[in-house]
């Protein structure tokens, strides 16, 4: 078995301290934690943690044996990556923390281009995010200025000045999101190399993981040795023109750099950096309690290029899970008091050609008639309006769609009317809400797997960002009509496969038990908070504390 790239690149800048190890130490529920790491594994679903559990040997396998909510929620409808994170850290639905979803529209910008990406700030004249699925993802500034609430990491700082608050992820809205705007350092993939905001230096020991990492980026890999328990998982499984996946070892040949994202190599990276920034500042070795959030994006990339249930994602489970292990042993070598929370940022569902060979009925690709120019299109011409000018605009075929600002107010509602009755009838669609009476509708505080699709669409609701109407699909339906890009499964539904994930909780000395019934993921913050002294009072979060001690004494109190 090869040496993972946490290993090998850190092997080169980094020089450890510390001999003790987690038996050496113990760790005493009442003191604060001098450090908070908070990971997300994007897409990482709650189907995903249950069926690889008892193959866990590594750092999931730790983690497994602290505190498990298997059973935790992203409330909201708008299972996408933006949104999620955006929750992780501020004990907020995302319509509350003002991120509804990875784009939105926004009609009242003056460039040409009227999609707002979440974490870009479009008030820089001149820059446009352009196609997120793209080679180049445009010219914009990466920013957390639409994140409207503050993350745990600035609260802690606000009342203790010396806290570092630090984000590193595979995606710039995964760092700006549970990171937020007050951050230390901060870094995101982007190229062959980790960048970071805008007029900031990168620091020394992540310059040079860029360079390690650049050197070999571009040469060939050869594939992975395919574990026993991933043999059954290996069938090939055919998509659109000619194209399989599900027997992919993540072989690459040279100048290959482009499919790095998308291979357990780069959950490597991200860890390498999160690593040589714990060890350059020093975090959680001083008085004060620190926090890094660190997003992991390449189950993410594997599960949209390969699906959720062939040898790709079997492998990709494999490797996380030792890289996640090589991390903690890092940390324990460094002799610090750390505590771990890993959730997801959503779920997934498998490409439909699988899941079709598997006998699910709903399993199929959307309509690719089923989108805001095409339906636009035909309800102009239903009201004798010229076709000239766009009437509707969405994102995708999906989420909010927002009806033209340059037709009258009378033209507005008959334009809204008949294209709700439009998409409504089609029979790829679950439901249609009027953007009034999404917001009449009051989120609830109880078990998220009980809510309506309505309650859950308020949760991704925001009265100055969303669209006249929000469009739910069916159960089962994919929204990628072609994968002649490279993606072939996704997310973002209201349903409960991209809804849940687990969320765990590990620190030396927790006593291990589990909580089967649903909790949330705006439950993290005011738990960290809590066991840091850090208060978010009712009012300020969507979430509860979670009493993770385990004994007699409650964490919450």
């Amino acid at each position: 078995m090869q040496k993972s790239i946490i290993v090998t690149a850190l092997a080169a800048f980094i020089t450890f301290s510390g001999t003790a190890n987690a038996e050496d130490r113990s760790g005493t529920e009442k003191t604060p934690p001098k450090l908070v790491v908070a990971i997300s594994v994007d897409q990482f679903s709650a189907n995903l943690f249950s069926e690889y559990r008892s193959s866990f040997t590594g750092g999931l396998k730790r983690l497994a044996n602290g505190v498990v909510f298997p059973s935790g929620y992203q409330a909201h409808a708008a299972t996408e990556t933006c949104p999620g994170h955006s929750t992780i850290m501020t004990g907020v639905h995302s319509g509350r923390a003002g991120i509804i979803a990875n784009n939105w529209i926004d009609l009242s910008i003056e460039r040409e281009d009227k999609t707002v990406y979440c974490a870009e700030d479009e008030r820089v004249e001149g820059t446009s995010f352009g196609d997120i699925t793209a080679a180049t993802q445009g010219d914009f500034v990466a920013s957390a200025w639409h994140l409207l609430v503050p993350t745990l990491g600035e609260r802690l700082k606000k009342i203790s000045p010396q806290s570092r608050n630090v984000a590193v992820a595979g995606k710039d809205r995964a760092a700006l999101m549970m990171g937020g705007h007050d951050v230390d350092e901060i870094y995101w993939w982007h190229g062959k190399g980790f960048s970071t905001l805008q007029g900031r230096e990168i620091m020394p020991a992540v310059a040079r993981l860029n360079q390690a990492i650049g050197e070999k980026i571009d040469k060939a890999r050869p594939a992975y040795a395919i574990p026993a328990r991933c043999t059954a998982h290996s069938a090939r499984i055919m998509h659109g023109e000619g194209k399989s996946v599900g027997d992919y070892a993540f072989q690459r040949p040279d100048g290959a750099a482009s499919i790095y994202r998308g291979s357990p190599d780069f959950d490597g990276s991200i860890i390498a950096a999160a690593t040589a920034v714990i060890n350059e500042m020093k975090l959680g070795q001083g008085e004060a309690t620190d926090v890094i959030s660190v997003g992991l994006s390449a189950t993410d990339y594997i599960g949209h290029a390969f699906g959720t249930e062939g040898l790709e994602m079997c492998i990709q489970m494999g490797e996380l899970d030792r890289s996640l292990g090589e991390f903690f042993d890092i940390l324990d070598a460094q002799d610090i008091d750390y505590v771990v929370m890993l959730t997801a940022d959503h779920g997934g569902l498998d490409l439909p050609e699988r899941m079709s060979l598997q006998g699910v009925p709903t399993a199929q690709r959307i309509d690719p008639d089923l989108n805001a120019k095409t339906i636009g299109k035909k309800v102009a011409a239903g009201l004798n309006m010229p076709d000239d000018k766009p009437v509707l605009y969405a994102d995708g075929p999906f989420g909010d769609y927002y009806v033209s600002r340059d037709l009258s107010e009378k033209q507005r509602e008959q334009v809204k009317d008949s294209a709700i009755a439009l998409i409504a009838a089609h029979a790829q669609v679950e439901m249609v809400l009027d953007r009034d009476d999404i917001a009449s509708i009051e989120v609830p505080r109880g078990s998220p797997e009980e809510w309506t699709l309505e309650q859950r669409a308020k949760a991704s609701f925001n009265p100055e960002r969303s669209g006249d109407f929000v469009v739910l699909l069916k159960r089962g339906v994919t929204p990628i009509a072609s994968t002649k890009r490279g993606y072939v499964a996704t997310h973002g539904s209201p349903w409960d496969y991209d809804r849940r994930v687990p969320i765990l909780f590990w620190r030396l000395g927790i006593q291990h038990f589990e909580q089967p019934l649903s909790v949330m993921t705006v439950d993290i913050a005011p738990t960290l908070g809590a066991l840091i002294g850090v208060k978010i009072t009712a009012d300020q979060t969507d979430g509860q504390c979670l009493d993770i001690d385990g004994g007699p004494a409650n964490s919450c109190e």
